[in-house]
Protein backbone atom coordinates (compact mmCIF):
# COMPACT_ATOMS: atom_id res chain seq x y z
CA UNK A 1 0.00 0.00 0.00
CA UNK A 2 1.26 3.30 -1.24
CA UNK A 3 0.98 6.51 1.45
CA UNK A 4 -1.52 8.70 1.21
CA UNK A 5 -3.41 11.60 3.66
CA UNK A 6 -6.00 10.11 5.55
CA UNK A 7 -8.92 13.05 6.04
CA UNK A 8 -12.15 12.26 9.00
CA UNK A 9 -14.88 14.37 7.48
CA UNK A 10 -18.33 14.87 9.33
CA UNK A 11 -20.15 16.13 6.25
CA UNK A 12 -21.00 16.00 2.77
CA UNK A 13 -19.98 19.64 2.12
CA UNK A 14 -16.86 18.79 3.61
CA UNK A 15 -16.36 15.17 2.09
CA UNK A 16 -16.61 17.09 -1.36
CA UNK A 17 -14.34 19.63 -0.66
CA UNK A 18 -11.23 17.85 -0.11
CA UNK A 19 -12.41 15.06 -3.41
CA UNK A 20 -10.08 16.05 -6.10
CA UNK A 21 -8.86 13.35 -9.13
CA UNK A 22 -6.61 12.09 -6.43
CA UNK A 23 -8.71 10.88 -3.86
CA UNK A 24 -11.40 8.60 -2.84
CA UNK A 25 -14.35 8.20 -0.50
CA UNK A 26 -14.02 5.25 2.32
CA UNK A 27 -16.95 3.74 3.26
CA UNK A 28 -17.21 0.51 4.11
CA UNK A 29 -13.63 -0.55 2.22
CA UNK A 30 -14.58 -3.66 0.91
CA UNK A 31 -12.74 -3.29 -1.97
CA UNK A 32 -11.22 -0.33 -1.88
CA UNK A 33 -8.55 -1.29 1.41
CA UNK A 34 -7.90 -5.00 -0.26
CA UNK A 35 -6.89 -3.02 -3.96
CA UNK A 36 -4.82 -0.91 -2.30
CA UNK A 37 -2.97 -3.31 -0.51
CA UNK A 38 -1.97 -5.05 -3.74
CA UNK A 39 -1.64 -1.87 -5.15
CA UNK A 40 -3.93 -1.83 -7.62
CA UNK A 41 -5.11 1.06 -7.37
CA UNK A 42 -3.57 4.04 -5.20
CA UNK A 43 -5.07 7.46 -4.17
CA UNK A 44 -2.98 10.75 -2.66
CA UNK A 45 -6.24 11.19 -0.01
CA UNK A 46 -8.39 9.17 1.12
CA UNK A 47 -11.93 10.65 2.80
CA UNK A 48 -13.22 8.66 5.42
CA UNK A 49 -17.26 9.21 5.58
CA UNK A 50 -18.47 6.77 8.13
CA UNK A 51 -19.28 9.44 10.18
CA UNK A 52 -21.92 11.43 7.88
CA UNK A 53 -24.83 11.12 9.82
CA UNK A 54 -26.84 11.86 7.36
CA UNK A 55 -26.03 9.09 4.68
CA UNK A 56 -27.54 6.59 7.20
CA UNK A 57 -30.96 5.34 7.72
CA UNK A 58 -33.62 3.58 5.97
CA UNK A 59 -37.14 5.61 5.07
CA UNK A 60 -40.47 4.72 3.67
CA UNK A 61 -42.09 7.54 1.69
CA UNK A 62 -45.07 7.13 -0.26
CA UNK A 63 -44.13 4.59 -3.50
CA UNK A 64 -40.50 4.36 -2.26
CA UNK A 65 -37.65 3.08 0.32
CA UNK A 66 -34.78 5.62 0.82
CA UNK A 67 -32.37 4.28 2.19
CA UNK A 68 -29.02 6.13 3.17
CA UNK A 69 -25.50 5.39 0.69
CA UNK A 70 -24.12 4.44 4.29
CA UNK A 71 -26.38 1.92 5.52
CA UNK A 72 -25.09 -1.85 5.78
CA UNK A 73 -26.50 -4.76 3.65
CA UNK A 74 -27.17 -6.11 7.34
CA UNK A 75 -29.30 -3.28 8.05
CA UNK A 76 -31.13 -3.54 5.16
CA UNK A 77 -31.56 -7.10 5.69
CA UNK A 78 -32.64 -6.81 9.19
CA UNK A 79 -34.89 -3.90 8.60
CA UNK A 80 -38.73 -4.42 8.94
CA UNK A 81 -39.37 -1.34 6.83
CA UNK A 82 -37.83 -2.79 3.74
CA UNK A 83 -39.13 -6.44 4.40
CA UNK A 84 -42.59 -5.08 4.61
CA UNK A 85 -42.38 -2.47 1.83
CA UNK A 86 -39.83 -4.69 -0.91
CA UNK A 87 -39.23 -8.00 1.30
CA UNK A 88 -36.89 -9.12 -2.01
CA UNK A 89 -34.43 -6.25 -1.10
CA UNK A 90 -34.19 -7.11 2.22
CA UNK A 91 -33.51 -10.88 0.69
CA UNK A 92 -30.70 -9.82 -1.55
CA UNK A 93 -28.66 -7.70 1.12
CA UNK A 94 -29.07 -10.77 3.35
CA UNK A 95 -27.23 -12.96 0.87
CA UNK A 96 -24.35 -10.44 -0.10
CA UNK A 97 -21.38 -12.09 0.36
CA UNK A 98 -20.26 -13.25 4.29
CA UNK A 99 -21.32 -11.79 7.80
CA UNK A 100 -18.12 -9.73 7.79
CA UNK A 101 -18.88 -7.90 4.43
CA UNK A 102 -22.71 -7.72 5.34
CA UNK A 103 -21.79 -5.88 8.38
CA UNK A 104 -19.26 -3.55 7.05
CA UNK A 105 -20.04 -3.26 3.60
CA UNK A 106 -22.40 -0.42 2.19
CA UNK A 107 -24.69 0.23 0.01
CA UNK A 108 -23.58 3.03 -1.19
CA UNK A 109 -20.14 1.61 -1.74
CA UNK A 110 -21.69 -1.40 -3.26
CA UNK A 111 -23.10 0.66 -6.52
CA UNK A 112 -20.18 3.06 -6.60
CA UNK A 113 -18.07 0.30 -7.13
CA UNK A 114 -20.19 -1.48 -9.87
CA UNK A 115 -18.97 -4.82 -9.42
CA UNK A 116 -20.34 -6.63 -12.90
CA UNK A 117 -21.32 -9.51 -10.13
CA UNK A 118 -22.58 -7.33 -7.51
CA UNK A 119 -25.84 -7.91 -6.14
CA UNK A 120 -27.24 -4.07 -5.58
CA UNK A 121 -27.32 -2.44 -9.25
CA UNK A 122 -29.41 -5.07 -10.05
CA UNK A 123 -32.34 -3.82 -7.25
CA UNK A 124 -31.10 -1.00 -8.40
CA UNK A 125 -32.56 -1.34 -12.34
CA UNK A 126 -35.59 -3.59 -11.49
CA UNK A 127 -36.69 -0.92 -8.92
CA UNK A 128 -36.58 1.73 -11.14
CA UNK A 129 -34.69 3.54 -8.48
CA UNK A 130 -33.08 6.91 -8.52
CA UNK A 131 -29.34 7.13 -7.33
CA UNK A 132 -28.69 10.71 -4.76
CA UNK A 133 -25.77 12.00 -5.06
CA UNK A 134 -23.76 15.27 -3.88
CA UNK A 135 -24.77 17.45 -6.58
CA UNK A 136 -28.43 15.61 -8.80
CA UNK A 137 -30.14 12.34 -8.99
CA UNK A 138 -29.51 9.88 -11.65
CA UNK A 139 -31.88 7.25 -12.90
CA UNK A 140 -30.48 4.29 -11.93
CA UNK A 141 -30.28 3.23 -15.91
CA UNK A 142 -28.14 5.81 -16.80
CA UNK A 143 -25.86 5.59 -13.72
CA UNK A 144 -24.35 2.04 -14.41
CA UNK A 145 -22.40 2.75 -18.00
CA UNK A 146 -19.14 -0.09 -17.91
CA UNK A 147 -17.26 -2.80 -15.94
CA UNK A 148 -16.75 -0.94 -12.51
CA UNK A 149 -17.69 2.54 -13.85
CA UNK A 150 -20.51 4.44 -13.24
CA UNK A 151 -21.70 8.43 -14.77
CA UNK A 152 -20.59 9.62 -10.83
CA UNK A 153 -18.15 12.55 -11.79
CA UNK A 154 -14.77 13.31 -10.09
CA UNK A 155 -15.66 14.22 -6.72
CA UNK A 156 -19.37 13.09 -6.43
CA UNK A 157 -20.66 11.32 -3.62
CA UNK A 158 -23.75 9.12 -3.33
CA UNK A 159 -26.21 9.85 -0.74
CA UNK A 160 -29.13 7.86 -1.28
CA UNK A 161 -30.72 5.36 -3.14
CA UNK A 162 -34.60 5.91 -3.50
CA UNK A 163 -36.26 2.21 -5.01
CA UNK A 164 -40.09 2.41 -5.84
CA UNK A 165 -42.37 -0.59 -4.41
CA UNK A 166 -43.10 -2.78 -6.86
CA UNK A 167 -46.64 -4.86 -6.68
CA UNK A 168 -44.30 -8.00 -6.56
CA UNK A 169 -40.52 -8.98 -6.46
CA UNK A 170 -37.81 -11.29 -5.89
CA UNK A 171 -34.08 -11.92 -6.51
CA UNK A 172 -32.71 -14.95 -7.27
CA UNK A 173 -29.21 -15.83 -7.41
CA UNK A 174 -26.56 -17.97 -8.50
CA UNK A 175 -23.34 -17.51 -6.41
CA UNK A 176 -20.14 -18.38 -7.04
CA UNK A 177 -19.51 -21.27 -3.58
CA UNK A 178 -16.17 -19.45 -2.81
CA UNK A 179 -16.88 -15.29 -3.12
CA UNK A 180 -20.75 -15.35 -3.01
CA UNK A 181 -20.86 -12.92 -5.91
CA UNK A 182 -23.45 -13.65 -8.45
CA UNK A 183 -22.45 -15.83 -11.33
CA UNK A 184 -26.00 -14.70 -12.31
CA UNK A 185 -28.03 -12.81 -10.56
CA UNK A 186 -32.07 -12.02 -11.43
CA UNK A 187 -34.21 -9.02 -10.30
CA UNK A 188 -37.80 -9.30 -11.35
CA UNK A 189 -40.52 -6.51 -10.07
CA UNK A 190 -43.91 -6.36 -11.34
CA UNK A 191 -45.01 -2.91 -11.42
CA UNK A 192 -48.63 -1.67 -11.99
CA UNK A 193 -47.45 -1.11 -16.06
CA UNK A 194 -44.65 -3.05 -16.68
CA UNK A 195 -42.53 -6.05 -15.32
CA UNK A 196 -38.69 -5.16 -15.18
CA UNK A 197 -35.86 -7.66 -14.92
CA UNK A 198 -32.39 -7.10 -14.27
CA UNK A 199 -29.49 -9.34 -14.98
CA UNK A 200 -25.86 -9.13 -12.72
CA UNK A 201 -23.12 -11.25 -13.53
CA UNK A 202 -23.89 -12.37 -16.90
CA UNK A 203 -22.10 -9.15 -19.07
CA UNK A 204 -19.82 -6.40 -17.97
CA UNK A 205 -22.19 -4.38 -16.77
CA UNK A 206 -25.74 -4.77 -15.18
CA UNK A 207 -28.81 -4.89 -17.83
CA UNK A 208 -32.22 -5.46 -18.10
CA UNK A 209 -33.50 -8.43 -20.04
CA UNK A 210 -35.97 -7.56 -22.52
CA UNK A 211 -36.68 -11.47 -23.16
CA UNK A 212 -37.81 -11.87 -20.54
CA UNK A 213 -39.36 -8.32 -19.78
CA UNK A 214 -41.81 -9.04 -22.75
CA UNK A 215 -43.00 -12.90 -21.60
CA UNK A 216 -43.51 -11.78 -18.54
CA UNK A 217 -45.29 -8.27 -19.55
CA UNK A 218 -47.66 -10.85 -21.17
CA UNK A 219 -48.19 -13.48 -18.85
CA UNK A 220 -46.94 -13.24 -15.29
CA UNK A 221 -46.16 -16.78 -14.85
CA UNK A 222 -43.14 -19.19 -15.15
CA UNK A 223 -44.62 -20.91 -17.98
CA UNK A 224 -44.19 -17.79 -20.30
CA UNK A 225 -40.64 -18.20 -19.77
CA UNK A 226 -40.17 -22.04 -20.78
CA UNK A 227 -40.37 -20.83 -24.69
CA UNK A 228 -37.61 -17.94 -24.17
CA UNK A 229 -33.81 -19.28 -25.39
CA UNK A 230 -31.52 -16.64 -25.21
CA UNK A 231 -28.33 -15.63 -27.23
CA UNK A 232 -25.00 -16.49 -25.08
CA UNK A 233 -22.61 -14.33 -27.95
CA UNK A 234 -22.81 -11.34 -25.70
CA UNK A 235 -22.19 -13.27 -22.24
CA UNK A 236 -19.39 -13.83 -20.26
CA UNK A 237 -17.79 -16.87 -20.62
CA UNK A 238 -14.86 -17.99 -17.93
CA UNK A 239 -13.95 -20.88 -15.19
CA UNK A 240 -16.91 -21.00 -13.60
CA UNK A 241 -19.32 -21.11 -16.12
CA UNK A 242 -19.51 -20.85 -20.06
CA UNK A 243 -21.88 -18.41 -22.00
CA UNK A 244 -24.72 -20.67 -23.08
CA UNK A 245 -24.66 -21.78 -19.70
CA UNK A 246 -25.27 -18.23 -18.08
CA UNK A 247 -28.44 -17.99 -21.02
CA UNK A 248 -29.57 -20.80 -19.35
CA UNK A 249 -29.17 -19.94 -16.16
CA UNK A 250 -30.86 -16.28 -16.37
CA UNK A 251 -34.11 -18.10 -17.37
CA UNK A 252 -34.17 -20.93 -14.54
CA UNK A 253 -33.48 -18.28 -12.23
CA UNK A 254 -36.41 -15.82 -13.92
CA UNK A 255 -38.68 -18.39 -13.55
CA UNK A 256 -37.99 -19.15 -9.96
CA UNK A 257 -38.07 -15.28 -9.28
CA UNK A 258 -41.16 -15.23 -10.81
CA UNK A 259 -42.66 -18.50 -8.68
CA UNK A 260 -40.82 -16.68 -5.38
CA UNK A 261 -42.41 -13.20 -6.10
CA UNK A 262 -44.24 -11.65 -3.53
Amino acid sequence: MKAFNFHEVKSVKEATKLASNKSTFLAGGMTLIPSMKMRLSSFSDVIDIKEIKELYGIKVKGKSVIIGANTKHADVAASKEVRKAVHSLAGLAEGIGDPQVRNCGTLGGSISNNDPTACYPSACIALDATIHTSSRKVDAENFFTGMFETSLKKGELVTAVEFQIPEKSCYIKFPNPASRYAMVGVYIAKFKKEVRCAVTGAQSVVYRCKEIEKALNNNFSESALDSVSLKSSNLNSDIHASAEYRASLIVSCAQKAVAGSK
